[in-house]
């Protein structure tokens, strides 16, 4: 029994083995980075203070600037065409009644679930020159001339990453939006349908308000995705051909583990996690203040 005003501290007790799993493997590291980011640094001998010269150099590398660009075109992959591929397929499902939707839900969400190199592995074998379904197919059909080795081409490559990432991400999105489509207030289509709306008033009025906060989560979401992706870079293409696909998270493994500079990559890595970050508190706010002039 505790006296009174007596704080209990059992319940610290069974916070304490996550907090410390996170200090240990997550709150430490990033401390780590942020150190060695003022560093040059072989991972061998001992770092040299250089204080924020590798912050200048990377601002100033040609290639770090392409794979930010290229991050940044694969944001239209991995965030706005889900984002819309979701919107569309939750208006014509979501009040449908259709039957069989739940094991569309279920097919759709699949691609989220599986491993990224599963996910590219598969796509490696479609894009496949030699056997790859895609070339088939499109011989098959008599458009033999539009194959190509499409992870080795240096104008598809890109498009060709990015289409396997929005299989990835379009479930996610659409089941966020058909759960949000849940909770909208029916008695607002009912309102919409005696005014005479027709079912594309009755999306754009009713049903993306309704939807607001979860475009906002698959807004963050999908953002901080196409920021981070390595594992499709690592299994598709290695940043190739080229530098085409060479992303800032691939960018960063390469200058540590290829080209011994772990202070140089850990100053990458400080900035593309502040640009994230960076992110995603604008897409939060920008909410907000929608939210409250709505």
């Amino acid at each position: 029994m505790r006296r009174p005003g007596e704080r209990a501290w059992w319940p610290y007790a069974f916070v304490a083995p996550a907090l410390i799993v996170y200090v240990v493997f997550i709150f430490l590291p990033v401390l780590d980075t942020i150190r060695y980011s003022f560093t040059r640094w072989d991972g061998l001998t001992a770092p040299v203070p250089v204080g924020l010269d590798n912050y200048a150099r990377a601002l100033a590398d040609p290639i770090f600037l392409q794979s930010l660009g290229d991050n940044v075109a694969f944001a239209f992959w991995f965030c706005l065409l889900p984002i819309a591929i979701g919107l569309l397929i939750t208006s014509l499902i979501a009040r449908s009644g259709l039957p069989g939707a739940w094991l569309f839900r279920t097919a759709a969400f699949l691609p989220y679930v599986l491993s990224l190199v599963v996910v590219g592995v598969v796509w490696r074998w479609i894009y496949s020159p030699a056997f790859g379904p895609l070339n088939q197919l499109l011989t098959a059909v008599g458009l033999d001339s539009l194959a190509r080795p499409w992870l080795g081409d240096f104008d598809f490559a890109l498009p060709a990453v990015g289409l396997a990432g929005t299989w990835v991400e379009y479930g996610f999105v659409t089941i966020l939006m058909i759960a949000g489509v849940q909770k909208i207030d029916e008695q607002l289509y009912e309102v919409a349908r005696l005014d005479g709306a027709s079912s594309w008033q009755q999306f754009l009025h009713v049903t993306l308000p309704g939807l607001r906060n979860e475009i906002t989560v698959a807004l963050v979401f999908t953002l901080i995705a196409s920021f981070r992706i390595f594992d499709l870079i690592f299994v598709l293409t290695k940043g190739g051909p080229g530098n085409q696909t060479s992303v800032l998270s691939f960018f960063v493994y390469k200058s540590a583990f290829q080209y011994n500079q772990p202070g140089y990559a850990a100053a990458m890595a400080v900035i593309l996690t502040a640009i994230i970050l960076t992110i995603s508190i604008v897409v939060i706010r920008w909410r907000e203040r929608e939210g409250a002039g709505g």
